[in-house]
């Protein structure tokens, strides 16, 4: 089993790459299944009576947000056939970063690839004011820029960590294509 674990800020866009990369290849989907690990937190949250939308996850005690993390990270790990694993690096909480891949995920999931997506902060800042689907916190370009290089220096943590590779690919407007062509190419070194 292989697993890539795929991350970027929120309105990077990096759910966007993977939908895109899954449209360019539809053979994808018969080698690879994607899994957005909010997603498996929301249903874990939501069936313990936590929340009502995944916004309101990083709002949670942090001791409440690692045990959601622990039982969404157990159900992922169960799946036994290659992983790309859509996920947030760090998460921006009121009390500060709280690592989106604590080091008990990190042995459970055994990432052989870890993907950082990014954007300027002024492209992320319009993406986010244009999304109506979710509830974003208003962040100015600084801290979007902030956010971004925790994201990097955590990546790397959890590289000497694991031994993955860390690659970065930039998902800028208007080139999602070139920036989901980049995911398959290195995608095709994982697998091999």
């Amino acid at each position: 089993m292989a697993v890539v674990i795929v991350t970027g800020i929120p309105g990077v866009g990096s759910s966007t790459v993977l939908r895109e990369a899954f449209k360019l290849d539809e053979s994808l989907s018969k080698e690879f299944v994607v899994v957005n690990y909010g997603d498996v937190m929301l249903e874990v949250a939501r069936g313990k009576n936590l929340v009502e939308h995944r916004d309101q996850l990083r709002k949670l005690p942090d001791e409440t947000q690692r045990e959601i993390q622990k039982l969404a990270c157990e159900k992922i790990a169960t799946l036994g056939k290659n992983v790309i694993v859509d996920t947030h690096c760090t998460i921006k909480t009121p009390a500060g970063y709280l690592p989106g891949l604590p080091e008990w995920v990190l042995k459970s999931l055994k990432p052989k690839q870890l993907v950082i997506v990014e954007a300027s902060p002024e492209e992320i800042m319009r993406r986010r004011a244009t999304d109506e689907t979710r509830q974003r916190d208003v962040e100015r370009e600084r801290e979007i820029e902030e956010h971004q290089n925790m994201n990097r220096a955590a990546a790397m943590a959890y590289a000497a960590l694991t031994g993955a590779c860390v690659k970065i690919i930039e998902n800028h407007d208007g080139a999602v294509e070139e920036a989901a062509k980049e995911f398959l190419e290195l995608l095709r070194l994982v697998k091999d």
